[in-house]
């Protein structure tokens, strides 16, 4: 059974700040390209084809959006303790991609959680460890500007690999 996900892969102009910061706290680093989620993994006997035909159809008509992030959060939930690069501009876009993509054959797959979109930069062991890079990277105001212009389908290979399957332009 295929895992998968769907993201938006933003690529900034200072995206080293970002591959700095994951290569220090984001165990994941060197295997899934810093991105925005808005399908969180999923388990699945659907077949690739078919996840392309609901991506196709569901964004149909959706256009590109300007991107911002900026500054921090942090999480913790039943998944683990992330360190987040907040989204400051393109929310409302994301949310309703997100929606669009979990209002169709993908309901199943969703947890129910509110859907706060956000880049994850880390993720910590404890708790502790995640209040300590919380306060060790809250002095970075780095702004980083994008067009969120494709939705990518990945796959999720042996040891966490990402492994890009499809990428649908947005208008």
């Amino acid at each position: 059974m295929a895992v998968r996900t769907i993201m938006i892969i933003p690529e900034f102009k200072n995206a080293d700040i970002i591959h700095q910061i994951r290569e220090k706290f984001d165990p994941l680093s060197g295997l899934v390209p810093p991105h925005i989620t808005l399908v969180f993994p999923f388990a699945s006997e659907m077949s690739d084809a078919m996840l392309r035909s609901i991506l196709e159809r569901e964004l149909e008509g959706i256009h590109s959006f300007p991107l911002c992030l900026q500054g921090n959060s942090k999480h913790e939930d039943r998944f683990g303790n992330y360190l987040f690069l907040d989204v400051k501009e393109g929310k409302e876009q994301l949310q309703k991609i997100h929606k669009l993509l979990y209002s169709s054959e993908l309901h199943e797959f969703d947890l129910g959680y509110e859907y706060v979109p956000h880049m994850t930069v880390g993720k910590l062991e404890s708790a502790e460890r995640l209040a300590d890079a919380y306060a060790e990277i809250q002095e970075m105001k780095d702004t980083f500007t994008t067009v969120g212009g494709s939705v990518y389908i990945e796959r999720i290979g042996e040891n966490e690999k990402s492994i890009i399957i499809m990428e649908k332009k947005l208008m």
